[in-house]
């Protein structure tokens, strides 16, 4: 693996949208009337399944997002100390932000079945760059947002 750095940034993983108190008490209203609904039906397994993804639902909310580094090099990209060679990528697209207000992205949907989307902002960095050196290396495509995105957007992550 080569290790000539063409470019260097750090970008968030997501970006943070606090939440508000009444965010939670929407979230263990929803949640208790499942488990409720669950229980009368007999089903406690679905019921268990509930309270742990509300705990788990509840955590990720309240947590802020880790700053990662991330490493365009000759033969792929390092995210921290991840290699994503270019050979495992099926195709990338830029995606900027119409109102100009968030950095671009740069999607990448991969070979990998433990992390097939990437999603990459591209703050602090030159994108012409970027976008010129994947061009070479991967296919363009136009990607769009999965059914999880759009949960996820509705949410408030």
């Amino acid at each position: 693996m080569a290790n000539n750095t063409l470019a260097e940034w750090e970008g968030k993983e997501y970006d943070y949208n606090p939440k508000s108190g009444d965010w939670y008490w929407a979230l263990g209203i929803i949640a208790i009337a499942g488990i409720i609904a669950s229980i009368l039906f007999g089903n406690y397994l679905l019921a268990v399944l509930i309270v742990v993804a509300t705990a788990a639902l509840a955590l990720h909310a309240a947590k802020e997002p880790s700053v990662h580094r991330f490493r365009l090099i000759e033969t792929g990209i390092l995210i921290g100390d991840e290699f994503h060679p270019f050979e495992r990528m099926l195709s990338f697209s830029v995606l900027e932000d119409v109102e100009g207000e968030l950095p671009s992205i740069i999607s990448i949907k991969t070979m990998s079945w433990l992390s097939p989307h990437l999603i990459i902002p591209l703050n602090d960095v030159d994108e012409d760059l970027v976008y010129t050196y994947f061009l070479q290396h991967v296919d363009e495509d136009e990607h769009h947002h999965s059914f999880s995105d759009l949960v996820a957007a509705w949410l408030g992550f």
